[in-house]
Order: structure tokens, then C-alpha cells, then sequence
């Protein structure tokens, strides 16, 4: 009988297990639950002998591959999969996968939640500011960042993109106004919304020469990995500019960020994805991609060569 398991250290909604349970026993799967473990052992043992897996925001290892003799396939409920060891999957002839746009709406309403707390000084009872009429910039337009640029254009904001991956017609046709290099953004743009993903090209790629020229009162917003900040350079540029700010959903390695009362606001854990509805998404959709796959050979959401 196949073998599904999910490990989450931090567990899906119950109404999230409940869909996936139906969702698989109904292929004559088994499903088996690896909940707020405290230890890579456990998910070690755990992954001994099956033949799917779907994690959260959980370690997938080498270790953890190779001691899962069975797995043929594993799913990161989420955008994300940094956390997958796609090396070690591809030698061990696992299908990593990801479920694209299922957290994107989740994401992009904390981008924005985020925004109105900062423009409006933390709701302190002091004059803020709004964001209506002010430019946006959003750095790659994938899923996430069309909704940033579906709420920003409700809010009555002039979207610009960016994006290597798009041609300047599918930008307009998202409803953006396509740019062509991130200096250029960045110089125009008072608010910056980061969706790139963290690889070897981007990581520490924000950083003070291309933040430097912002306009007054920018705001960068991170909604994406901490890794693609240049926190050094950062920090350099808010103890120059009074006038900077950071928010983002990811904490800082750095702690030098606290200083900056007023400009700088971090939520004390990735909350990008925390949502019920984007809970219950991400789980139904690794499921599907699992019996997809296995029954069909649907490799769609491959993340691994």
C-alpha cells in the first residue's frame, strides 16, 4: 500500500488533515501524521518507508532523503523550497515539488497589513501618511506579486514591475507597468515589495548601492527570504537615512534593527502563509500533486532536475 506522510513541526489545520486524509485514502493510500516533532531523528524514522511526503516549512535534508528508501515523491505545501535538499532528491530519484499561488493572496494581504501599520506609525495615535497615489515597485511578478499589484491598484497606488521572467505584456496584462532593470525601479518606487526567491544570483542582492537611491520616506517590504537582504548594507543605509524604512516576516539575523524605533517592524515569526485559507490550499493542492503524480506521472510542479 503507498505510504503518504506529513511532517509539519507546525501542523496543519485540522480541516487542512481532514481534506488531505480524503483526498488520499480514497487512491487506497495510507496516511500517516508526523506532528510537532522535536528532533530530525524523528523525522528520520518517520521517513523509513514511504513513499510520499508533505512538508511545511520542515527540513528535507540529505539525511532525511536518503533514509527514505521508499520516497518517490515529496511536496513543499508552500512557494517556497529552500528547505528541500534538491540535490540529494534528484540523486535519489525523488520528484520535489512545490504548489504555487495557493499562499500568494495570504502573502500579499500581510504585505499590505504591514504597509498601513507602517504608514500610519504603528497606529500610535500620531499623523501618518497614505498609500493612495504613492508608486510601488514589486521585485519579481509571479503570484504573490500580482496579488501585491491586484490590492495595491485598490488602494490607488501607481504599480510598476520587474521581472527578468516576463516579457513586458504579460506585466501589463497582470495590470502592472513593466520596468526593466531593479535600479531603475528602485529609484522611482517609494514602496519596494520583495518576492524574488533566495538562490545563489539573489541572495544578499538588496543591498546599499541599489537601495541607497530610493526616494524620501522609502519603505522595503520583505515578504520573501531573509537571505536576499544585505543586512550589513541595510543597516549602513538606515543609520544615514532617517527617512528609511524596513518591514518585513522574516526577523533579521541581525539584531541592530531594533534601534531603528518607528521604521523598522518584524513579526515575530514567518507569517506570510498563516492563514486558514491558504493552510487548507497549500495541503489540498501537495496532496492532489501526490496522487497526481503516482497515478499519472504528473510531474507539472517539478522543482528539481
Amino acid at each position: 500500500m503507498t505510504k503518504v506522510l506529513i511532517a509539519t513541526d507546525k501542523p496543519f489545520a485540522p480541516v487542512a488533515v481532514n481534506g488531505i486524509r480524503e483526498i488520499v485514502e480514497a487512491q487506497g493510500y495510507e496516511l500517516v501524521l508526523l506532528e510537532k516533532y522535536t528532533s530530525q531523528d524523528e523525522l528520520i524514522a518517520a521517513v523509513a518507508d514511504v513513499d510520499a511526503m508533505i512538508i511545511r516549512s520542515d527540513k528535507a535534508t540529505k539525511e532525511v532523503i536518503e533514509a527514505a528508501k521508499n520516497l518517490k515523491v515529496i511536496v513543499r505545501a508552500g512557494a517556497g523550497y529552500d528547505n528541500i535538499d534538491l540535490a540529494a532528491c534528484t540523486a535519489h530519484n525523488v520528484v520535489a515539488m512545490n504548489t504555487p499561488g495557493q499562499n500568494s493572496n495570504a502573502v500579499a494581504e500581510l504585505a499590505f497589513g504591514m504597509m498601513v501599520y507602517m504608514a500610519r506609525n504603528f497606529f500610535n495615535g500620531k499623523s501618518g501618511s497614505e498609500l493612495k497615489g504613492k508608486k510601488i515597485g514589486i521585485h519579481a511578478y509571479g503570484n504573490v506579486g500580482q496579488n501585491v499589484g491586484r490590492i495595491a491598484r485598490g488602494f490607488g497606488m501607481e504599480v510598476y514591475a520587474f521581472d527578468p521572467f516576463m516579457t513586458d505584456e504579460q506585466i501589463k496584462n497582470a495590470g502592472a507597468i513593466p520596468l526593466h532593470s531593479a535600479e531603475e525601479m528602485y529609484k522611482m518606487c517609494q514602496y519596494i515589495s520583495l518576492h524574488i526567491p533566495a538562490t545563489e544570483q539573489t541572495k544578499k542582492s538588496i543591498n546599499y548601492d541599489l537601495l541607497k537611491d530610493m526616494p524620501k520616506g522609502a519603505v522595503l517590504v520583505n515578504t520573501a527570504r531573509k537571505e536576499v537582504i544585505d543586512e550589513e548594507g541595510l543597516a549602513k543605509l538606515m543609520e544615514e537615512r532617517a527617512d528609511f524604512h524596513y518591514i518585513t516576516d522574516i526577523a533579521p539575523d541581525c539584531d541592530c534593527f531594533s534601534k531603528f524605533e518607528g521604521r523598522f517592524f518584524a513579526t515575530p515569526k514567518k507569517m506570510g502563509a498563516q492563514t486558514e485559507e491558504a493552510n487548507v490550499n497549500a495541503g489540498l493542492a501537495a496532496a492532489h500533486q501526490i496522487v497526481n503524480f503516482i497515478e499519472k506521472g504528473d510531474e507539472k510542479f517539478r522543482v528539481n532536475k
